[in-house]
């Protein structure tokens, strides 16, 4: 059943082709062809973004079924590398992840691990990480810390403490494992900001000890237990961790397919190939809050099968586990915050204004997201490096916006036009509509 998908044509936009049946009653082409009209937009927000220096670049692949057929849209657009060399972006680049790592790596690893019976989301961290008992912490729950609600410091620095132990000893600290054991043992010993359950704040080490968690129980480091479990069976032959370390370096011709993050002034060079967030690489490459390399097509991958387990459709993920990570937690009451996975905040969600309620996402800070409507089985991968140059914006504002045009673009209907003199009902139907979508 894992291979089972549903069966649909496909009518692809932006940068594929556009597949047209020959069953299509009239007003059935002046849809698709207003369809394609209003997808379109989608390349002109990304082209003003890259203008405006807010990305470099960008692939947005976003597919939703529609009265039997599936409609799907692509855009490429801009540059995978501005420096040191110019490199075009393509649908086969890979890019950093960043914290899209948390739902499609941890929390899938969770899933299965949740389903075996081998981790309870009720039980302590401490039965798993016998130190995170300390200071006050035997409260929290596996449940507190995949929805944000642990009371652990939501970030802290441990690259620059690393970075101190380098200069005081004068020996390797960055990037080794006694690197990952100081971070995971400095999480785990840390003392609460606020009770667990009272406030839900984003944050990465919430996930560093979910990560820690994974590989205590699966005696498995976080990414071959990934890749065994998650990536491997939904065919996701091209998302990977990559360590970093002394013999690991990745090979020219896949580092030159991958888009370049920022220049890092720490680090002393434009980070390509490597991770971009600094405990993340600080730990070897390998985190359960970051590190996930991976491209659009594989991500869409990723989330067709959660709508396929979702609805039925699939067992490549345990479809229980999935709908009970899906809920939102309500810890505390009003939190939007599912199990590993963020919910739309209804007039100020970065998926925009048209997914419904009943949708899952997560954003990375290298410019990454990734939205399922699970109702209207509507996905959209929107990839991007903005990170690679300085934005002019402090805040990414595009996200929304491009969510609401494919979705606009998706959700669309022609009206009826009447047939001109001379033209029948099927010649009017395969013009364009003569009112501009613009508005």
């Amino acid at each position: 059943m894992a291979g089972r998908r549903a069966r649909y044509d496909r009518r692809r936009f932006g940068h594929a082709r556009v597949a047209r049946s020959g069953g299509d009653d009239g007003g059935g082409v002046v849809k698709w062809g207003l369809i394609r009209r209003k997808l379109a937009k989608v390349d002109r927000a990304l082209d003003k973004a890259i203008e405006s220096a807010e990305i470099p670049g960008a692939v947005v692949l976003a597919r939703m079924p529609r009265e039997g057929e599936v409609v799907e849209h692509l855009s490429v657009r801009g540059l995978a590398v501005v420096r040191p060399e110019r490199i075009p972006m393509t649908r086969e680049t890979i890019f950093d992840l960043a914290s899209l790592t948390k739902p499609i790596a941890t929390t899938s690893a969770l899933l299965w691990l949740v389903h075996e019976g081998a981790v309870d989301l009720d039980a302590p961290v401490a039965k798993y990480l016998p130190a995170f008992a300390e200071r006050g912490k035997e409260g929290v729950t596996i449940r507190h810390l995949l929805s944000h609600s642990s009371g652990l410091k939501p970030w802290r620095a441990f690259h620059e403490l690393l970075l101190e132990r380098e200069r005081k000893t004068g020996e390797r600290w960055l990037a080794t494992p006694a690197a990952r054991e100081f971070v995971i043992d400095r999480i785990v010993r840390s003392a609460l900001v606020h009770a667990p359950g009272e406030a839900a704040v984003y944050g990465d080490l919430d996930f560093i000890a979910l990560g820690a968690v994974v590989e205590a129980v699966t005696q498995r480091r976080l990414d071959d237990y990934c890749r065994e479990r998650v990536f491997e069976p939904l065919g996701m032959r091209e998302t990977f961790f990559a360590p970093i370390g002394e013999g690991s370096e990745l090979a020219d011709p896949l580092r030159r397919r991958i888009a370049a993050t920022e220049n890092c002034p720490w680090r002393e060079r434009i980070v390509w190939g490597e991770v971009h967030d600094p405990n993340a690489w600080s730990m070897g490459g390998i985190a359960g809050h970051a590190g996930l390399f991976s491209t659009a097509d594989d991500v869409m991958r990723f989330a067709q099968t959660v709508l396929d387990v979702w609805h039925g459709r699939s067992d490549a993920l345990p479809r229980a586990a999935l709908q009970a990570f899906s809920e939102r937690q309500q810890l505390p009451k009003g939190s939007d915050w599912a199990l590993g996975w963020d919910t739309p905040t209804p007039g100020q969600s970065s998926s925009g204004q048209y997914f419904s309620a009943r949708s899952i996402g997560h954003l990375g800070f290298t410019g990454t997201s990734l939205w399922i409507d699970l109702e209207r089985e509507a996905v959209v991968v929107m990839l991007t490096n903005r990170v690679h140059q300085i934005a002019k914006k402090s805040r990414f504002e595009l996200r929304p916006i491009v969510h609401d045009l494919v979705m606009e673009g998706f959700l669309a209907e022609a009206p009826p036009r009447e047939p001109k003199a001379g033209e029948d009902e099927w010649q009017a139907a395969r013009s364009e509509p003569e009112a501009s979508e613009d508005h």
